[in-house]
């Protein structure tokens, strides 16, 4: 594993994090648990989809095997953008004239005025779906060439130009700071596209580019066209499972109590964090040799490559998830209690990232593993794995949304991860990563994690008194 690469990918989801945090700590401020949070919620809710479907994987793990592959790797690129840009701006198109029906689908429990008020911010965050492709697009061409710090960082610029919404905005009314953030929205994807651009002249990768577009023979990449179709449809539907239930729990969550969407999403927030810095950041880093190993059939290299990321990742997200649920009302009130966040909200919302935690582990290892599938081409069976673990997922929240409201939601996530895991696990092969869990290694961060979490607890105790008191 090159830890280069993984840190450098860390620290810029840090980054970016922590910018979010901010922004979110903002807007909690300005506008709370609020209709009017949820709305522009809502209104960023497919765009952010999309976001996250293809800048975490979708794309790149079909996409970048095709183009190591290619023998015309420019007319294969340019192929891939005209018809991917010329989809998306047709779809943008059309939610462009009918907002309001896409926002009814969004929230089926809202009133109509709540959705009339909604459509013209999803009018203009829709956009951002295009800038985001162009990005991970050509945030692709960077990683064939092992370059990811740009994508890393690049996220930040669309939090930094939503905190200047917020912070400009502030003294508004909140229906203004709402629009005002669907704007910076655009803005921040613009931004972004800029920086990328740069970086892809900086490698001297844009004569790949124009190259492709002057010469456009199709029938030269035909066939590489196809096995792209084959994978990247399967792709989609593997890595947007996450992200469908998260859009479901939105949905859910507006026939709760009013503040539900609000709670869901600032918990996520937390729990996207190690997700991300760990899992997503090391999956990242290891996709484009583990790639290229596979393809050369070194397997052995690989499964080596795999088990220390692994071993890495079940450490560090074990300590995050234990502390996290222990400290959860202490880091919520910590990031979000101020202004218009009560402490009512807080208590929400911190049992609601505890529900979430309970599935941090197996996320993020089934995050690292279907990596492994994704490079070997088993885009199929991740697929079939996602839609068993979706179903799971679905079902429970129908069940525990009923007796737990918006925790119920967040634990129904957590125990499809763990179906999502064991499939997975299986898929990859039990043989392999058995010698990793059943070891004595294992047994002593088991000790350790255990003891940490004593030492946590206790500590707790402490701050909550002194938060509280």
């Amino acid at each position: 594993m090159k830890f280069r690469s993984f840190f450098t990918n860390s620290a810029g989801i840090m980054l970016s994090r922590i910018a979010g945090f901010i922004r979110n700590l903002l807007m909690a401020s300005v506008l709370g648990q609020t209709i009017y949070s949820d709305m522009f919620l809502v209104a960023f809710k497919l765009p952010n989809l999309f976001r996250r479907i293809f800048g975490e994987g979708a794309f790149l793990q079909s996409f970048l095997p095709s183009f190591v592959a290619s023998r015309n790797k420019g007319v294969f690129a340019v192929s891939i953008l005209r018809r991917f840009l010329l989809f998306i701006t047709a779809s943008s198109v059309i939610v462009a004239l009918f907002p309001e029906f896409f926002t009814r689908l969004l929230v089926i429990g809202w009133t109509d005025v709540q959705v009339a008020e909604t459509a013209p911010m999803m009018q203009i965050t829709f956009w951002y779906l295009a800038l985001v492709f162009i990005v991970t697009f050509l945030g692709s061409l960077l990683q064939y060439k092992e370059h990811f710090a740009t994508t890393a960082f690049s996220t930040v610029l669309l939090n930094f130009a939503m905190i200047a919404a917020l912070f400009i905005y502030r003294h508004d009314d909140p229906k203004q700071v709402a629009i005002a953030l669907a704007v910076s929205v655009i803005v921040g994807g613009v931004m972004q596209v800029a920086l990328h651009l740069y970086s892809v002249y900086r490698y001297k990768l844009m004569p790949l580019l124009t190259g492709g577009w002057k010469y456009r023979k199709q029938k030269d990449v035909k066939g590489e066209n196809k096995k792209f179709n084959k994978l990247f449809i399967p792709a989609i539907w593997g890595n947007s499972t996450p992200q469908i239930n998260a859009f479901l729990d939105t949905w859910l969550a507006s026939f709760l109590v009013s503040g539900s969407i609000s709670s869901l999403f600032y918990a996520n927030q937390v729990f996207q964090l190690p997700l991300a810095i760990i899992a997503i950041a090391a999956s990242t880093a290891l996709f484009p040799s583990i790639s290229k190993v596979l393809l050369n059939g070194r397997e052995e290299e690989a499964y080596h490559n795999l088990a220390k990321a692994f071993w890495l990742m079940l450490a560090v997200l074990g300590v995050f998830a234990l502390g996290g649920v222990i400290f959860s009302e202490a880091i919520t009130w910590l990031l979000f209690e101020r202004g218009k966040f009560t402490e009512a909200d807080t208590e929400k919302t911190a049992l609601v990232l505890s529900m979430y935690l309970v599935g941090l582990i197996p996320f993020g290892l089934a995050k690292l593993l279907s990596m492994y599938l994704y490079a070997s081409h088993r885009h199929m069976k991740a697929a079939k794995i996602a839609t068993v673990s979706l179903v799971f997922n679905v079902t429970a929240s129908l069940v525990l949304m009923q007796y737990m409201g918006a925790a119920g939601l967040a634990l129904a996530g957590s125990i499809g991860g763990w179906i999502l895991f064991s499939l997975t696990l299986r898929e990859v092969g039990f043989r392999h990563v058995s010698q990793i869990l059943f070891s004595r290694n294992t047994a002593l961060l088991l000790v350790g994690i255990a003891i940490l979490g004593a030492l946590f607890y206790e500590i707790n105790l402490w701050l909550m008194e002194w938060i509280r008191g």
